[in-house]
């Protein structure tokens, strides 16, 4: 087979799918050798833009107001059997932390630093008055090289597939602008997709409106894929479901170990009620929009119960594992939500595009293959770590990777209770050199920040300012330590800015001299 520097990029794609099969037919006799035990199924429910409370489980030290209007059943059985990650982190928008998902790299790392457009080669970086954006990843991640725009690594998928699992895509994909390799789950490593695309959210949520694809009115956002559901009553998170449950036939039948990747497009706007559920919430005098959402939330946790009660009709949920997490914070803007604007995560401060906690801090859940004991574990972890867990739990250890090596961390010493002081001074980065909305809100649009324990240092580009918060102390992030902690905050912003540089990550510009905006240990004063 001869590939040519002409070949486009469809091409490339198309013969990276066939290789990418033709390893996991060489590869199925090797897996079957093994017993179940050796080879664990791995389901991911990823859910979008769900905040950290917004379900019954808690995942704080104590259960919530935001928790408690919510009912997620199905979620609280599985954390009886899981490991909750209480300190856990995903970038503040969706791509970002979707390519940290399957690549391994953060997101100051691969430099898809904000939400990618469907269109081709179109930043999604709104008008600022004072800074551009530097020239990011804008059509997102690419298993091809050479594609503009994009990082080209290997996503963990094609991995799996290569050791003989069968890989199933449902849902939300979002990984690639349209046009490009990444745009399709089946170029990066998935045997089956249905309904991921180049979109981040559905146009539609009502199969009478066939989920957007209307004669006229289809926008790049209408759901692909689901025909057959078309002029009926079945709500999209419904429909996806029904497909997973399709889709996972094979790999029983086939006896093979398989992967399913289920990213909801729920709880994403369109904020429209699922009719299932929303009555008991305007019961309960939520209003028409909260109640909408609670009706989205109780509709995922459906889902996923849906899927788990099928694994143990199957016999297959002890060799299971099972991860559940969110893309990024919950929203806090009204509208699309309801109340006064960033306050719908407290005692989170802001939502989602904000490097704040409410806009990073995310539900973590993992349950392990055999293992059936629930625990709470508050290191720091962040998206990316997910790379190496979910290898090592495969019991996949002899791979390459373009991208040589991932920034995550393997998880599983800490659900084993083997986490040593090194797991809780592991510094974690977040790099935001965008403008993701108008107007700025707190901690949205031009940011970086650094944990390292109970510490976190916010840099504010637009205002050259440091803030410093002991989020032990105080989870809200309403006490700025920076101007009598100067020493902790010199150290915060060298460790930050030097990490900055190993990765060459990006910061944007003044529109007035075209000069890059400091790094943080070059501010010359916290005395704000």
């Amino acid at each position: 087979m001869l590939i040519s520097k002409n070949n486009s990029p469809f091409v490339l794609a198309l013969l990276f799918s066939c290789l990418g099969s033709w390893l996991h037919a060489q590869s199925v006799d090797k897996a079957q050798q093994l017993s179940p035990n050796d080879r664990p199924n791995i389901v991911v429910f990823f859910v979008d833009d769900l905040g950290w409370q917004d379900m019954s489980e808690p995942f704080y030290k104590v259960k919530t107001a935001i928790n408690k209007k919510f009912h997620t059943p199905h979620l609280e059985l599985l954390a009886n059997d899981a490991t909750k990650f209480t300190n856990a982190y995903a970038t503040p928008v969706c791509t970002p932390s979707r390519v940290s998902f399957l690549t391994g790299l953060n997101a100051a790392h691969h430099r898809v630093t904000n939400w990618t457009n469907p269109k081709a080669n179109t930043a999604t970086d709104s008008k600022d008055e004072l800074l551009n954006p530097p020239d990011w990843n804008i059509n997102g991640l690419s298993p091809v090289p050479n594609i503009p725009h994009t990082i080209y690594a290997t996503p963990f998928p094609s991995i799996l597939k290569a050791n003989g699992y069968y890989t199933i895509h449902i849902g939300k994909a979002h990984w690639g602008s349209a046009g490009t390799p990444g745009a399709s789950p089946l170029n990066l490593g998935f045997m089956v997709n249905v309904a991921g695309h180049s979109a981040g959210h559905p146009q539609n949520y009502y199969g009478e409106q066939n989920y957007g694809n209307l004669p006229g009115k289809a926008s790049y956002q209408a759901v692909p894929d689901l025909m057959e559901y078309h002029g009926t009553s079945t709500f999209l998170t419904e429909a996806l479901t029904q497909e997973a449950l399709k889709a996972l036939e094979e790999p029983i039948r086939r006896k093979e170990p398989f992967f399913l990747h289920f990213s909801n497009y729920a709880v994403h706007v369109p904020i429209q009620p699922d009719p299932r559920f929303v009555q008991k919430y305007l019961d309960r005098g939520l209003d028409s929009t909260e109640a909408a959402y609670a009706s989205l939330v109780e509709g995922y946790d459906k889902s996923m119960g849906d899927i788990v009660q099928f694994l143990k009709d199957k016999k297959l949920y002890d060799n299971t594992v099972i991860i559940f997490l969110s893309d990024n914070g919950g929203l806090s803007l009204s509208p699309p939500r309801s109340g006064e604007p960033h306050t719908q995560n407290l005692p989170l401060k802001a939502g989602k595009g904000s490097l704040y906690e409410g806009g990073i801090r995310i539900p973590l859940l993992i349950k392990q293959a055999n293992i059936h004991q629930a625990s709470n574990n508050p290191i720091p972890v962040i998206v990316e770590d997910l790379f190496p867990t979910i290898l090592q739990m495969a019991k996949v250890t002899d791979y390459q990777l373009v991208q040589q090596q991932p920034d995550g961390k393997d998880l599983t010493p800490l659900m084993a209770h083997k986490a040593d002081n090194s797991w809780n001074q592991r510094p974690l980065v977040w790099n935001v050199p965008n403008k993701w909305t108008v107007p700025d809100g707190p901690g949205i649009n031009f940011f970086s920040a650094i944990r390292q324990g109970d510490y976190k240092l916010l840099y504010d580009m637009k205002q050259g300012k440091l803030e410093l918060y002991n989020l032990r102390e105080d989870i809200g992030e309403l006490n700025n330590l920076a101007p009598q902690m100067k020493e902790k905050t010199s150290a915060l912003s060298k460790l930050l800015s030097d990490q900055l540089r190993t990765w060459k990550a990006q910061l944007p510009t003044y529109k007035t001299t075209g000069q890059q905006i400091p790094y943080p240990d070059q501010i010359k004063s916290v005395d704000q």
